[in-house]
């Protein structure tokens, strides 16, 4: 599925203040300084697209974006999704007030959004199992939403390293997990993993089609 477009669409400090929930609608999370930015652009094929930053943090909105996709079958229509730029967590340098309010609103969005299809949730793939990172995943499992697993950064580390990681996450998810999450390892500056990702959504998509 080419995206023949992404459009910044709206900002929003509440799930109430989104888009109409009229198409399928993609979500992408995780700790501050993640790449998720850069995750966004990657995928979209646009530098330009979502902010990024050095700063931790810098994101606080729910922010949507409107997809635009090409089928790959022959004869049949555009695809239209949306990609959603949410917040990070484990929030760096703010106060615990803000803190909670942050939470709160991922909370509120992950649990009353109606067309959310999927959470995928960002781990650096240079670092061994983070705590922060394996209690999020569990309050998703308690919450039911669907979640897929997105590595980044893997060209920052050597693929040996990587590997390791990335198994080392999985197997101590099997200790409370019964069906493990989809997973893909990527990187924004090889733009490697992008395809299945972007292959993984138009199944989706495809499924969710009357």
């Amino acid at each position: 599925m080419p995206i023949k477009k992404a459009v910044y669409i709206i900002s929003s400090p509440d799930f109430e203040k989104c888009p109409k929930a009229d198409r399928p609608e993609y979500a992408f999370i995780g700790r501050s300084n993640v790449g998720k930015s850069s995750l966004i652009n990657m995928l979209c094929n646009n530098e330009k697209l979502a902010k990024t930053s050095a700063t931790p943090g810098k994101t606080q909105l729910i922010n949507h974006f409107e997809i635009t996709g090409s089928s790959m079958k022959p004869g049949a229509k555009d695809d239209y999704w949306y990609l959603v730029d949410l917040p990070g967590y484990g929030f760096a340098n703010v106060s615990q007030s803000s803190r909670r309010k942050w939470e709160q609103m991922i909370e509120n969005y992950l649990r009353k959004r109606e067309n959310l299809t999927m959470v995928f949730v960002l781990l650096d793939s240079r670092h061994s199992p983070q705590k922060i990172d394996l209690a999020f995943l569990e309050n998703l499992k308690k919450w039911q939403i669907p979640v897929g697993l997105i590595f980044t950064k893997s060209d920052k580390e050597n693929q040996r390293t990587v590997s390791k990681n990335v198994k080392d996450f999985l197997e101590t998810m099997k200790k409370t997990w019964q069906f493990l999450p989809i997973h893909f390892v990527t990187s924004a500056v090889k733009k490697s993993g992008r395809d299945k990702i972007i292959a993984y959504i138009e199944e989706l998509n495809e499924e969710l089609k009357p």
